[in-house]
Order: structure tokens, then C-alpha cells, then sequence
């Protein structure tokens, strides 16, 4: 009997472990385990990547083939080392650095030893590859740019860094992201899916065939094309237009929030973010400290608003019924408390209504509407709440969730601010009115001036800018077609239009006028400070402008930022208004205006906090700066051919 016993249990625990071993090489489909296993090669394969449409079906971005190649450390042989390095043009002690650092990642996982080879370097190695054991050519494919315009709204992309491999396990060493842009918001839509191949190796370590005959292999899922909003010929217009010139524009179409132009200049053609000279040109753009290329003054430069944040005033004004589109005020060149001057004011008829107020862009006016808002309230703090929260409702002073990575909040101060500042109840209207002109603590980013003028066109409403148009086979996400309403009641909205549209007609943008176009604007001029050596010193002030147009039925919102271009109707003026015609006629016929706009720079005023030199330098010396200090570096890459003369 124990005999038996013994026998069936040698048998039962036989019968177990040959049941264990058929499941495990037959019946266990998890390939997720085959990751680990180190006598099978896992060959990804890369999918194509999704294409970038713009908003009229114009290809933006397509796809080139690319070679890395790739190995193994642990699987590296003894081998003409300097033949090698000749082959891919590196120095051995490169060879010793890429070895180090993949060995440092993992020794028995692929890594990129050296990316983004040509196809002339792919075809010398090929032939050559079998002689070194441990590395193999892996292919994928790289972006390829159809325009040299928009490179701060499709972005780019490049190797994933240590950070991104431990929070996402899709990513190994070697693969490519989007970095920023489109490329960046719309990653997971545009990559697909990568495809796997599990190789069978012999104790040898030789490749002998797909593991299982390949019934764990998976093949790639290409990326999605996409088409965005951007009008391709309207941005392309407007980074002519900004060309030696810094600052941003945003235009958008009022009635779906679709943002038509994205301009951040200075900018740079998109192509130098590809290929094996990444690096170095990413390198020349970000040591520029000057023309700062890379930083997207169109959604994350915060400037004061200036003058075009009047108009929230008078609608915030009528709101909370302080004042009447007839009440008038009076202007002595500026604002007086007593004798006093707190603000200035340039010439024009006083008194002033709204109407008038607006048109000839008073200070005094809209400093007695905002000191009226603040002092309805018993205490300032509460007045000051109602008027930010009033302002905010336009997406002013907080994220307005556009579908882009990037941006800054602006600032709207509140009665907290002020109580925090001078202390509880210590403070009153008067400490804050240069709020009222869009000066003061108020600031904002070009996006955001755009998306209030678009809710004023809009007569009391808006929708959130986003980028994306069409996802194939998918649709965008709904807060896109959701609009957002102001706290302003509609009927307030007609009498803020009607001043707009006499600013372009009799008040300070009558200069601008288009012929054929009924366009409503504001002027602006913002106040630019910089610390120089320890002091707060005054630059020359920004050129604001806001505008849309037609003035009934709106097709175009548009928001212009010149970084020390004078004052509103100067360069924003008629960078906005040729923007306008361009987009609305499809063609320019300002052309005196556009001549202008081109043959005008505004380097000999980006480079005068840097020239060790007074502020007055004639344009001989600031040539001679410029020169100097080879401003000729960026302006290379930004391939910004036009010619200019200083103004």
C-alpha cells in the first residue's frame, strides 16, 4: 500500500509539472511576459505618424523615413571599434559615452545608439551592420515639414527623457515625443500604436526565428491625421508682417472660438527641430537671450492691456448702472483728484460720453466710470471683487483651457490683492485707477485680448479657442462647442460696438480705415518697463491693438502685441487691419500700408538695454550694436529675408 502511495504521488506531481510546462509554451498568451525574457529580442515597430492639416486642407506636416541605430550593450562583441566610429562619423569617445549611458539605462534592453540617419549613412552601414554584433538598424519615420511658417503652433519632436520612460510605460529609450505644439497637445492622437516582433535566440544567442512563429507579434497602428484651425496664408501674412519685430498675434473666428493665426515672433522655421542637427539649432535658439525664438509670445508673454481694456470698463460701468452712455465727464489732459493729476491724457473735445470716450480713448473718462464701480460698494475690497469677477468672466485672469500645452494666466487683482498689499480697508478707488486704462496690476496675454474682443463681438459671449478642427474618427471634445457666457447683459454690448466702430472711423484709428470692411478697434498704448542694471527703466511703450470685424455678423477677432512699437495705430494698427482685409478679401490692397509694415524694423529697439549705450543712439550706432553682438545668429535660423530700414 505505501508503495502504491509513493508511486501516485511521483506520478500526480509529474503529471503536474508537465501540465505547468504545456501551459506555459502553449496555452500562456500573455506576451507581456515575454518582456522579461531574455532568450527572445523584442523588434518594435514603429507606425506612421499622423499627418497636420490646416483649416482648408492644406498639408502642414507629413513623414520621412528615418534610421537609428540600435543595440544591445550586454550583446556587444569585441570589435573594430575606430572602423565603426568612421562609419557613423563619431569620435571613440562618443562611442564610449552612447555605450556608457544606454548601459546605464538598462544592459540587456535596446537603445538608440546613434538616431536619424540619412538614407546615403543608412545605405554604407547596411551593408556593414552584420560585423558588429549587438547592433542592428531599426527603422522609423521623422517629421517632415511642408512649410517653414507656424513652428510655435505645430511644434516638434524629439527623444523622450528619463522622466517620461518611468511614468509612461509606452515609452522605451530612443522613442520620440511631441515636444510642443500641436505635435505635444495632440501626442496620443498623432503617434498610433507601436507594433512588436519577439525573436527566438539559441543558446548562442543567435537569431533563429519569431517566437511561437509570430503569434505574439503585433503589428503598428498608425496616428490619426488631424486637421487644425490655422489658416496656413494668414499666419504665413502675419509672421511677414512681424518680421524684425517682437510680439504676438491671435485672430479668431467669434462664432466657433477657431484660432485663425498664432504668431509668436521672432519665430523659426519649424525644420531645424529635425533630424541629427536637432540639437545644435535647438541649442542657437535657446542661448538666444534676446529675440528668445522659442518662448510663444502668443499664448505665455503677459503684457498690459492698455487702453483696448477700456472698453471692459464702460461695459462693467453700465452693468452695475453707475453711469449712462449720456453721462459725460470732463478731460484737462488727464485725470485730477484736487489738484492733483494722476493720469495724463492726450488732446481731444471734452466733455466726453461714452461714445466719444471710447472712439477718442479718454483716461479721465473711464477713470470716473472705474472709480464709480469700486465706490458703490461700502467697503473696497467689495467693489474691487465685483469688478474682477466682472472681468474674468471675458477669460481674463485665469487659464481659458484651450487645447495647447502652454500659456500664463494674466493677472486680474481683486480686493484680497489690495487688502494684502496696503492692508484691510486701508486703501480706496484712487490707489488703483491706472486698472481702469488697462495699466497698473492689470495683465493679459495676446490669446486672452483676443478671446475678449471675439465675447464683445459676440455681443456677451464666447467660445473657448482651441486648435483642432477634425480628428479622423473622432470628435473634439464638446467644451469647444459649449459656449461661455459674461456676467454683462446682451443690451449693454451695442453702444461698446458702436464706439469701436467710430474709433476706426473718426476717432484714434481713422488712419486705418479698409476700404469695403466694417471693422470695430481700439488703440493702444502700453507703458514697458525693464530692470537694467539694478534700476527699473523705461523703454519705448507697446503697440497694442484689438479689433474684429465685420461689425455685424463678425467673421475675424483679432489681438496685436509690438513690443516697443510706439503706440496703438502705429505698427498693431496696421499689422491688424492688413490681417483683417488679407483674411476677410483673401488679397491686400493696402499696399502702402504693407510697404510700410515691411520696411520697418524695431531691432534698433530690442537691442538698447543691451548696448551699454544712452537710450538716444542715432541709427548709425545702433546698426553698429546690432553688428556688435551678431544678432545675425538668430535672424539665420528665423529666415527672415525682407529688408528693412530703421525707423
Amino acid at each position: 500500500m505505501r508503495k502504491l502511495l509513493l508511486l501516485s504521488v511521483i506520478v500526480v506531481v509529474g503529471l503536474v509539472f508537465i501540465a505547468r510546462l504545456f501551459y506555459l509554451q502553449v496555452y500562456d498568451e500573455d506576451p507581456y511576459s515575454l518582456y522579461d525574457d531574455n532568450a527572445i529580442r523584442k523588434v518594435y515597430d514603429y507606425p506612421k505618424r499622423g499627418y497636420v492639416y490646416d483649416r482648408n486642407g492644406k498639408l502642414l506636416v507629413a513623414n520621412q523615413p528615418s534610421y537609428d541605430v540600435m543595440f544591445i550593450p550586454r550583446e556587444v562583441k569585441e570589435m573594430d571599434t575606430l572602423e565603426f566610429c568612421n562609419l557613423l562619423k563619431i569620435t571613440k569617445e562618443d562611442f564610449i559615452k552612447f555605450y556608457d549611458k544606454a548601459y546605464r539605462y538598462s544592459p540587456r534592453l535596446p537603445s538608440v545608439f546613434i538616431p536619424q540617419l540619412s538614407r546615403i549613412e543608412y545605405a554604407v552601414l547596411q551593408e556593414k551592420i552584420r560585423k558588429y554584433e549587438g547592433f542592428y538598424i531599426q527603422k522609423r519615420s521623422l517629421r517632415d515639414y511642408q512649410t517653414n511658417i507656424g513652428a510655435n503652433v505645430l511644434g516638434d519632436i524629439g527623444e523622450v527623457n528619463n522622466y517620461i520612460i518611468e511614468n509612461d510605460p509606452y515609452y522605451k529609450s530612443g522613442d520620440l515625443i511631441g515636444k510642443q505644439g500641436v505635435e505635444l497637445s495632440y501626442e496620443e492622437v498623432l503617434r498610433g500604436v507601436k507594433g512588436i516582433k519577439f525573436i527566438q535566440k539559441d543558446r548562442f544567442n543567435r537569431d533563429i526565428g519569431p517566437y511561437k512563429d509570430g503569434i505574439h507579434d503585433t503589428l503598428p497602428v498608425p496616428g490619426k491625421d488631424i486637421s487644425i484651425t490655422i489658416d496656413s496664408e494668414l499666419q504665413k501674412y502675419g509672421e511677414l508682417l512681424m518680421t524684425h519685430k517682437h510680439g504676438g498675434i491671435i485672430a479668431i473666428e467669434p462664432s466657433s472660438g477657431e484660432i485663425l493665426a498664432m504668431v509668436s515672433a521672432p519665430t523659426y522655421n519649424p525644420n531645424l527641430l529635425v533630424g541629427r542637427q536637432r540639437s545644435r539649432n535647438f541649442s542657437k535658439l535657446y542661448t538666444d537671450t534676446i529675440a528668445k525664438p522659442l518662448f510663444d509670445r502668443s499664448l505665455k508673454a503677459q503684457y498690459p492691456p492698455g487702453s483696448p481694456f477700456k472698453v471692459l470698463s464702460a461695459l462693467i460701468g453700465l452693468q452695475e448702472k453707475v453711469v449712462t452712455t449720456q453721462d459725460q465727464f470732463t478731460c484737462r489732459h488727464g485725470y485730477y483728484l484736487g489738484n492733483r493729476r494722476l493720469t495724463g491724457c492726450h488732446s481731444h473735445a471734452s466733455p466726453l460720453s461714452m461714445n466719444t470716450g471710447i472712439a477718442q480713448s479718454c483716461n479721465a473718462y473711464f477713470v470716473n466710470v472705474y472709480r464709480r464701480v469700486i465706490d458703490k460698494y461700502d467697503k473696497p475690497s467689495e467693489g474691487m471683487d465685483v469688478w474682477s469677477n466682472h472681468v474674468k468672466s471675458f477669460g481674463l485672469g485665469e487659464y481659458l483651457g484651450y487645447d495647447l500645452k502652454i500659456g500664463n494666466k494674466g493677472r486680474i487683482p481683486d480686493g484680497a490683492f489690495y487688502d494684502k498689499w496696503y492692508g484691510k480697508n486701508r486703501w480706496s478707488s484712487t490707489y488703483n485707477i491706472s486698472n481702469s486704462i488697462g495699466q497698473g496690476e492689470v495683465e493679459a496675454t495676446p490669446i486672452q485680448l483676443a478671446n475678449m474682443v471675439a465675447a464683445i463681438s459676440n455681443r456677451g459671449f464666447y467660445y473657448t479657442p482651441h486648435i483642432i478642427k477634425r480628428i479622423e474618427g473622432q470628435d473634439i471634445d464638446a467644451k469647444y462647442t459649449t459656449p461661455n457666457y459674461t456676467t454683462i447683459n446682451k443690451e449693454h454690448f451695442e453702444p461698446i460696438v458702436q464706439g469701436m466702430f467710430d474709433a476706426y472711423n473718426v476717432g484714434t484709428a481713422a488712419s486705418l480705415r479698409i476700404p469695403g470692411i466694417d471693422i470695430c478697434g481700439k488703440t493702444g498704448t502700453a507703458e514697458n518697463f525693464m530692470r537694467i542694471d539694478g534700476k527699473r527703466t523705461q523703454l519705448t511703450d507697446h503697440s497694442i491693438f484689438v479689433a474684429f470685424a465685420p461689425k455685424d455678423n463678425p467673421k475675424i477677432a483679432i489681438a496685436v502685441f509690438v513690443e516697443n512699437g510706439y503706440w496703438g495705430s502705429r505698427f498693431a494698427g496696421r499689422i491688424a487691419s492688413l490681417m483683417i482685409e488679407k483674411y476677410i478679401k483673401g488679397e491686400v490692397t493696402m499696399t502702402s500700408m504693407e510697404n510700410w509694415i515691411l520696411t520697418h524694423s524695431l531691432e534698433h529697439e530690442y537691442i538698447k538695454p543691451y548696448s551699454g549705450k544712452p537710450f538716444g543712439i542715432n541709427r548709425e550706432s545702433a546698426l553698429q550694436v546690432i553688428d556688435k553682438i551678431k544678432m545675425d545668429t538668430t535672424t539665420n535660423l528665423i529666415n527672415a529675408p525682407s529688408p528693412f530700414k530703421l525707423d
